[in-house]
């Protein structure tokens, strides 16, 4: 199947899957709303950062907040977590679950069952996600990166070409023991030669990779 065709069947199942799983999971999806919200009265959904898109069109991806509201820019900016930032620089912008001081009690068993992950599947019916594609970026985080790795931007040609998934190619193949170069790389040549087969390995793939945390940063 070639590439054009296949992009507008991937397009009409991923509202017809993400459809299919808002309905299943919405009790649950409420239920863990409400818990967020009664715990600290703070926003349900993380608010920042903004991630990038196709066509590098920046938009807000719908994750359950597992942290204290506001973490991303506490992290950049309060001297408080100054010696957590460096951690999590050196890391590449990575911490695990019980050296992160921001994270909520309810936001450890959100993470370590990638539930946070679930209302992404609202911006899969909004048409700025699908369920399978490369992993979304933030702007600091890619600009970051860029900087000490600017033959790098060279990946992001084709990455910025389809739309960013729930899942991928990278949360399959190790996750966060693959680096950030690896990574684009990985999402380019995806990218670069999307298909439905590949597609389908990802998807059944994926359970098994939550379900075992493989690759998970825990």
């Amino acid at each position: 199947m070639s590439k054009m065709p296949y992009m507008i069947i991937k397009n009409f199942l991923d509202i017809l899957f993400s459809s299919l799983l808002l309905l299943t999971f919405l009790p649950l999806l409420l239920i863990i709303g409400i818990l967020i919200y009664i715990t600290d009265r703070g926003d349900i959904f993380v608010k920042d950062p903004l991630r990038i898109g196709k066509n590098r069109r920046e938009f807000r991806m719908y994750k359950f907040r597992s942290m204290i509201p506001n973490a991303h820019q506490e992290i950049l900016n309060n001297p408080k977590y100054k010696d957590l930032k460096n951690k999590w620089e050196k890391n590449g912008n990575k911490l695990k679950l019980e050296d992160d001081t921001r994270v909520t009690w309810i936001g450890k068993i959100l993470r370590k069952s990638d539930i946070d992950e679930l209302p992404q599947i609202i911006n899969i019916i909004k048409g700025n996600m699908s369920l399978i594609g490369p992993r979304p970026m933030y702007k600091d985080e890619l600009e970051r990166h860029l900087s000490k790795y600017p033959k790098d931007k060279e990946y992001l040609k084709e990455i910025f070409k389809v739309k960013p998934g729930i899942t991928g190619i990278w949360q399959v193949s190790g996750r966060n023991k693959i680096s950030f170069s690896e990574r684009l790389k990985m999402d380019s040549e995806y990218t670069k030669n999307i298909n439905f087969i590949t597609d389908l390995k990802i998807f059944f793939k994926t359970p098994y990779v939550v379900l075992t945390r493989k690759g998970a940063y825990e």
